[in-house]
């Protein structure tokens, strides 16, 4: 086999591989999601240049992305806390089930949408990942015995940069104002506050399509500059055997042995009128007669 043919060969396996590689499978990256959830999915993975295939259901949304791409997806949603966790409100948490609810059932409800509306609402602030609260209300452990004070624990996770100092007695005044028995200055106290820092995100990479492809900005002039010069090593390897298989051919040999013999009898006679030219001899100059 001819290096010419080899080189034919490896540009078209090159070619193939490009085009099975941009031709991944899509696989379920979540499913049941509503709609504002998947939205913020879809953002943050298009920023990190992950591309999305959103498609709804009588379940919910369905977000698919390419086979390749799942692990990055997956790290970069537990990077920003996503999905978000599914917080009940008091009107769900309340919802009878039952005609008539024992004490211990409505105490149970109470709590849990109240610590439930709390998260939510923490949720609200800025670069505020996830957020937990635990509260306890005033109760009685035996008869005799002397009330058990509210109390509440946070625990709130952020991405950086955020100001605990700052963003700290915000939530023990909001937790403290929403649970009876903690609203005064001595109440504050014993709503206790955890902050933990999450990891901190990785730094972007700006994407962008070359064809068929996602590629990184930085990286796509050096491909693009790759691919046409394979691209013209492909075209030009094909041209060459193209008119080598062209030229065994008898008819077109005797048309390019003609063209080639009209070419060089036309340079011929051209260069043998030149020599003509120069040889023929010059008139002498007359001369002036003496006078008499």
């Amino acid at each position: 086999m001819s290096f010419t043919a080899r080189m034919l060969r490896m540009g078209c396996l090159l070619l193939l591989l490009a085009t099975l590689a941009a031709c991944s499978r899509m696989v379920v990256l979540q499913a049941a999601l509503n709609d504002a959830d998947a939205n913020e999915i879809i953002l943050v993975l298009n920023r990190k240049g992950i591309e999305v295939d959103k498609q709804k259901g009588k379940d919910g949304v369905t977000l698919l992305v390419k086979d390749v791409e799942l692990s990055r997806a997956t790290e970069t949603m537990n990077a920003a806390g996503l999905p978000r966790r599914s917080l009940s409100n008091l009107g769900e948490v309340f919802k009878k089930q039952g005609m008539i609810s024992s004490p211990m059932e409505e105490r149970i409800r109470y709590i849990h949408g109240l610590s439930e509306e709390l998260e939510s609402t923490m949720l609200q602030f800025d670069h505020v990942v996830s957020a937990r609260v635990h509260v306890v209300l005033p109760e009685r452990i035996a008869p005799g015995e002397p009330i058990q004070p509210s109390s509440a624990a946070v625990f709130v996770k952020y991405r950086p940069p955020l100001d605990e100092d700052a963003v700290m007695p915000r939530i023990r005044r909001l937790v403290a104002s929403s649970i009876p028995g903690l609203a005064s200055e001595d109440g504050r106290s014993k709503v206790s506050v955890v902050m933990m820092p999450g990891e901190p995100p990785t730094p972007g990479i700006e994407w962008t399509m070359l064809g068929p492809f996602t590629v990184a900005v930085s990286s796509a002039g050096g491909l693009a500059l790759t691919m046409s010069a394979l691209l013209l090593t492909t075209l030009s390897s094909l041209g060459y055997i193209g008119l080598q298989r062209a030229l065994r051919h008898p008819r077109v040999a005797r048309m390019v042995a003609e063209f080639a013999a009209r070419r060089i009898k036309k340079a011929q006679d051209k260069a043998q009128a030149k020599a003509q030219g120069q040889a023929k001899p010059q008139a002498p100059e007359p001369t002036a007669g003496r006078g008499t």
